[in-house]
């Protein structure tokens, strides 16, 4: 990984303006999670280092105008970039960060670019997504989950995908891989964000809900309640809740079993994801890992 940080720190640098490297040393660089599977997956490859460090950047990016659309206060537990210095600032170095991305991205062989960039078109059209899902109190699992797979999975996918185009692997195999991963990962968020702390999350607990978002426990007990159940759930959909209403949508997911329910589709995925891998140790504990986080 200290490779990787190399090849970030130089990118950013090559953009030669200083207000962006020192607005991007304020981003926490999180899990990277994106760039460990690029290097699990092409070890030896000299380029590999530089593929995790531009996805890396592309992260970045979508985190940054992600935190605008959504008017995040905060990321990984810091002021975000929109907070301290606005959404112009923040939209704009995401900007930034995506076209040295790509700049970057040409440099590789024309497979291997073309998954990255295509990733890219597909995150933004989930992004988009998600946006118009939260409008109302959506109660469809396949729509949520294929806005899921373009706005988490698909960056994962192609990481996978790409860098087992870069060491002449089965590039099907490790796309499936890295797709049941993201979404798996994904799912397990949706549920930390309704049953971890506040000082866990970074955020407040069930912030999802607040911002509009019907994540799948939300979703299950929707269609577990009766109807007045339903009508008071939906009443309380995207706007500040009181800590009685909290309370009722926690027993009642309790009751339900809705957090169970969650679990099992993210572990079914994840056990695809290692019977497709189970020759590689080090993927398969990616897997464990991600599905283990207390929740």
């Amino acid at each position: 990984m200290q490779r990787v940080e190399q090849e970030i720190a130089r990118l950013i640098k090559e953009i030669d303006y200083d207000e962006v490297t020192e607005l991007f040393n304020t981003l926490s660089g999180g899990k990277r999670l994106r760039a460990k599977l690029i290097l699990k997956i092409a070890p030896d490859h000299e380029k590999a280092p530089l593929l995790a460090a531009i996805v890396e950047l592309i992260h970045g990016a979508s985190l940054l105008h992600d935190d605008v659309i959504d008017d995040a206060m905060t990321r990984r537990g810091v002021r975000s970039v929109n907070a301290s210095e606005g959404s112009k600032v923040a939209v704009m170095l995401g900007d930034i960060l995506y076209s040295k991305a790509f700049s970057e991205l040409v440099s590789f062989p024309r497979d291997v670019a073309e998954i990255v960039a295509s990733s890219v078109t597909a995150l933004s059209k989930g992004e988009m997504m998600d946006v118009k899902m939260a409008e109302k109190f959506n109660t469809d699992e396949t729509a949520y989950l294929d806005m899921l797979y373009l706005k988490t999975a698909t960056l994962i996918e192609a990481a996978a995908a790409a860098s087992a185009l870069l060491s002449e692997k089965d590039a099907s195999a490790y796309a499936l891989y890295g797709r049941n991963l993201g979404l798996s990962f994904q799912i397990i968020d949706d549920i930390l964000d309704i049953t971890a702390s506040e000082e866990v999350l970074g955020k407040p607990a069930m912030n999802d809900f607040v911002e509009g978002k019907c994540t799948l426990p939300y979703i299950y007990l929707y269609k577990a309640l009766s109807e007045d159940d339903k009508k008071r759930l939906v009443t309380l959909h995207a706007k500040e809740i009181k800590p009685q209403e909290t309370l009722w949508i926690q027993e009642k997911m309790k009751e339900h079993k809705t957090i169970e329910k969650s679990f099992e589709l993210a572990q079914k995925l994840s056990n695809e994801a290692k019977e497709i891998m189970s020759k590689e140790s080090e993927l398969v504990a990616i897997l464990e890992t991600m599905i283990k986080r207390t929740f």
